[in-house]
């Protein structure tokens, strides 16, 4: 599939957990609640597992969260742009098309992406919205490590185990009630800069 016109921002770029030591981001208040998305869906958990094509290794975990509001958390990522208010890895206002973009840009012809979805309670929801706010910054290559030490506080997760390999996390999540699982691929250069500059012009004329 060619990349799609609605992809995401310059300067943007998206690593596998990168970063070196992560600085504090903290949006304004006012930014997140102009920008804050309460999907009308039931209250979810959706784990991201980017692996690469050749050899089926997990690179990334990232965490979609709709609860009072639907946030995306990508710890240790490097996605971001300027008209999407974050708070330590955590963006607001991730409306469906946006969580699609984010899923897009990580598929192309070295990765692709595992999505698992899981319906929560409510209480369930807002609980790994407040932990994943109240982690900080994650460090370099601790995108798994954080993501299941976090999922491993919820009611209903109790049989996450930490760990520090994004395919042994998605295993574990795989056993989780209830869970649905697809597989976004896509065919597009592994030139992000490129893909980055169609985001952020899109985002651009959005505003």
């Amino acid at each position: 599939m060619r990349r799609r016109f609605f992809l995401l921002s310059a300067p943007l770029a998206l690593t596998a957990c990168g970063g070196v030591a992560r600085r504090e981001v903290l949006a304004p208040q006012a930014d997140i609640d102009r920008v804050a998305y309460v999907h009308p869906g039931p209250k979810r958990l959706t784990l991201m597992t980017m692996k690469n094509t050749g050899s089926d290794n997990g690179a990334h975990s990232g965490l979609i969260i709709n609860a009072s509001q639907q946030v995306l958390w990508d710890p240790a990522g490097t996605f971001g742009h300027d008209t999407i208010p974050e708070r330590n890895d955590v963006h607001f206002g991730i409306t469906p098309q946006l969580a699609e973009l984010y899923i897009s840009f990580h598929s192309r012809e070295t990765y692709y992406t595992l999505i698992q979805e899981v319906d929560v309670s409510a209480e369930v929801a807002e609980q790994a919205l407040q932990l994943a706010i109240a982690n900080g910054p994650t460090p370099k290559a601790m995108c798994t490590a954080h993501t299941s030490r976090m999922l491993a506080q919820l009611p209903g997760f109790e049989h996450i185990r930490p760990t520090f390999f994004p395919n042994n996390l998605a295993d574990q999540f795989a056993q989780t009630p209830g869970v649905r699982t697809r597989i976004h691929r896509e065919n597009d250069a592994d030139d992000k800069s490129i893909a980055a500059a169609e985001i952020d012009a899109v985002l651009r004329a959005a505003q």
